[in-house]
Order: C-alpha cells, then sequence, then structure tokens
C-alpha cells in the first residue's frame, strides 16, 4: 500500500507542468529607471555586488548620464537583448521629459548574451562601435569564463566611465593564450619507435655477423 502509494506521488510530479523561467519584455519592467541603477530580474550578483555596481552606476551622474544594469532571465521569442534596450530607452524617456541622456548594460542569464544602448544624445560621447565592442569582448568575454557576471559588469562600466571622462579607451580585454613548453622527455609514440629502430639494427647486425662467423670457423 505505501509503495503504491510514493508511485502515486511520483507520477503526480512527473505530471505536473514545468515553468520556465518568465520571458521578459520591456512591458514588464519598470515605467522609470531603478532608483539603485540595478535591476538584476534574472537574480544572478550577490547583495554586495549589487551595492558596488550601483556605486559605479550612480558615477555617471556626474556627467549627465543616468546609467542603469538589467539582467534578464530569458527573453520573449523573437526579441533581442538590443531590441529590449531600445525598447525600454523609450518608455523610460516618455515617462520623465526632463530625464537626462539614458545608458543601459544589459544580460541575458539564459544566453549569457549582452547589450549596451545609450540615448540618441550621447552618441557624440559614445560611439556606437565602442558600444558594441565593450558588449562583444568587455562585457562577454568574463561571462564566457564562467559566468562572472560582477567582474563582465564592472569592467564594462570601467570601460565606458574613462572614454566619457575624455580618457583614451581602455580598450578590448586582452585574452590570455597558452604556449606549449617543448618538453625534453620523449612521448610514448618517440620511445615506441626508438625501440623499434633498435630491434631492427640489433637484427641487422646479428644478421651480418651471424654467418660471417659461422662461415670463418667452419672454413679453418
Amino acid at each position: 500500500m505505501k509503495r503504491g502509494f510514493l508511485l502515486l506521488v511520483a507520477v503526480v510530479l512527473v505530471a505536473l507542468p514545468f515553468e520556465p523561467a518568465h520571458a521578459l519584455s520591456a512591458a514588464d519592467l519598470p515605467l522609470d529607471p531603478p532608483p539603485a541603477h540595478v535591476l538584476d530580474q534574472a537574480d544572478v550578483l550577490s547583495r554586495a555586488s549589487r551595492s558596488e555596481l550601483s556605486k559605479s552606476l550612480a558615477s555617471f551622474d556626474e556627467f549627465g548620464v543616468e546609467a542603469s544594469w538589467i539582467s534578464v532571465p530569458r527573453l520573449d521569442y523573437g526579441l533581442s537583448l538590443g531590441q529590449l534596450g531600445q525598447e525600454i530607452l523609450r518608455r523610460w524617456e516618455s515617462s520623465t521629459q526632463s530625464a537626462p541622456p539614458q545608458l543601459l548594460f544589459l544580460i541575458d542569464s539564459q544566453t549569457s548574451g549582452t547589450a549596451i544602448v545609450a540615448s540618441d544624445s550621447l552618441s557624440n560621447r559614445l560611439e556606437p562601435s565602442l558600444l558594441s565592442s565593450t558588449s562583444r569582448t568587455t562585457m562577454t568575454q568574463p561571462l564566457r569564463e564562467g559566468g562572472r557576471y560582477r567582474q563582465a559588469s564592472l569592467d564594462a562600466v570601467t570601460r565606458i566611465r574613462a572614454v566619457l571622462s575624455g580618457e583614451p579607451d581602455p580598450g578590448e580585454p586582452v585574452i590570455a593564450t597558452t604556449t606549449a613548453v617543448a618538453s625534453s622527455i620523449p612521448s610514448r609514440e618517440e620511445t615506441q619507435s626508438s625501440r623499434a629502430f633498435t630491434w631492427v639494427a640489433v637484427l641487422l647486425v646479428v644478421g651480418t655477423i651471424v654467418p660471417m662467423l659461422t662461415w670463418w670457423v667452419f672454413s679453418r
């Protein structure tokens, strides 16, 4: 009886529909920029990381730019992260006529996708190629190295902030390459090849010397 009850419970649990992470669109997000500059919908940052990132984003206020960071667990079908960012910009800019230029850093936790979008009024200060490069390399590399969301975000913020402050673009991150060190220890294949050569040499010597010795002995 007990076994039958457990089997019934297992069947019910299996039959329950699995609800994936809610797919987001701009309509699911607030009408105004988050006061703390961070909207972690995918819950990928720790509390300490959110606080650290919030302070870094708040520093953009001195340039007259309102910077925000947004993570999403999943996007609506057919919606790209860049498109989501543009829709958010339109919503936030239309909600407040006197709002400063907006700068958005976005991450899709499902695909590790990244995007950086900015108000049109920032195009003369932040070139589209800079935003694309920062998103494609500065943000993406730490994510590919093990989901380092904090590092990816802070690196991107630091790079964009440097350009806004009039400093040279720090550029894309350097990808470390490892060079194989030549070893003096022979490989297994090299060892086997060397042994085979030795045996061939020994057989050739034996095959040459033994007949000569035999002829010499019997010819005396």
